[in-house]
């Protein structure tokens, strides 16, 4: 099997106890640590109206974390387009990309990444612009693009930046227009698994090459909890575990510390919809790790996986990207 490329999704989630200074000295610290690991690129997801997310304003975290580092890409995961003017967008990813060249990568998502009213106050015409993701995506790649001293619209910086545009997606609608685009494609499989395997297909199957990629390339987004026992990533996984529950009880909280069980916090039917959310999670010791993910990535075909840890202690979230890391390359 091919050696896989890994790579890390990151929200700045805000800790019990914690605020949101700290929640991006963490997202600072993962980036530093997953590069001496030789990750290949750290996404930071665009979120609004969430008390305990500090990723809303993407741009500026990318060029925080851009900062801080020396190499390893830095991107959106994604920025959610149709909360933004695409000017607006090639405006800013134009500038990351002219303080930090070939390292900025541009992940791009029709939700609105929040709730419908946040997502009035953000854009008024959202309903609009998740209708136009397609052509949204066009706009931009044509800021991007643009020769002619002419057009009466450009991006300054932005046009001639060698900016890596990926279509982001929790279902087959995204894959069809990636693949049409013939643009990578990243799938959100950490919270919504039910369409993953049909979307590959239906992106690998339809892929149109293009000026920007000429194969398909399919990234999935996952959980891992890794830890040099079972016993200790099962605890870690609690933390994850309270985190989903409270997203279907609607009753957010910051990410909670381990406990030693699950057994009284939730209900069968909460068990069952933590479950499918969390279908595309792995838990465990290097050798568990690497004995559940290695059929995955063969059986999915995938060209890179990105994982997302949520694990409370920082220590130990640093710990699990390691252990991944050995996993893969025992």
């Amino acid at each position: 099997m091919k050696k896989i490329t890994l790579s890390a999704l990151d929200l700045a989630v805000v800790r019990q106890d914690g605020d949101a200074a700290e929640a991006i000295a963490r997202t600072v610290a993962l980036a530093q640590h997953i590069e001496a690991l030789d990750y290949e690129r750290i996404w930071l997801a665009e979120h609004h109206n969430m008390v305990n997310v500090a990723s809303s304003a993407t741009a500026v975290l990318i060029g925080h974390v851009a900062g801080h580092t020396r190499k390893i890409r830095v991107g959106s995961g994604g920025i959610m387009l149709p909360n933004h003017a695409p000017l607006v967008v090639a405006e800013q990813f134009g500038t990351l990309e002219t303080l930090y060249p070939k390292r900025i990568d541009l992940g791009l998502g029709r939700a609105p990444g929040t709730d419908q009213v946040t997502a009035m106050a953000l854009r008024r015409n959202y309903a609009d612009g998740a209708y136009n993701f397609g052509r949204s995506i066009e706009e931009l790649q044509q800021y991007f693009g643009n020769t002619s001293e002419h057009t009466r619209v450009r991006a300054f910086p932005g046009e001639g930046a060698d900016v890596p545009i990926w279509v982001l997606g929790s279902s087959t609608d995204s894959a069809f227009l990636a693949a049409e685009m013939g643009l990578p494609y990243a799938f959100a499989a950490h919270f919504a698994p039910a369409q993953f395997r049909h979307a590959v297909e239906l992106y690998k199957k339809h892929f149109v090459p293009s000026p920007y990629l000429q194969q398909p390339y399919m990234m999935a987004c996952v959980n891992v909890i890794g830890a040099d026992t079972d016993a200790e990533a099962a605890s870690q996984a609690t933390s994850m575990y309270r985190m989903f529950l409270g997203i279907i009880t609607h009753q957010r909280r910051p990410l909670q510390p381990p406990i030693e069980t699950m057994d009284g916090l939730w209900g069968l039917q909460e068990r069952a919809a933590v479950a499918q959310m969390t279908a595309c999670t792995f838990i465990g010791s290097r050798d568990t790790l690497r004995e559940k993910l290695l059929p995955f990535i063969e059986e999915t075909g995938i060209d890179e996986l990105m994982v997302t840890t949520n694990i409370y202690d920082t220590a130990a979230r640093l710990h699990s990207y390691t252990v991944l890391k050995e996993a893969m390359e025992a």
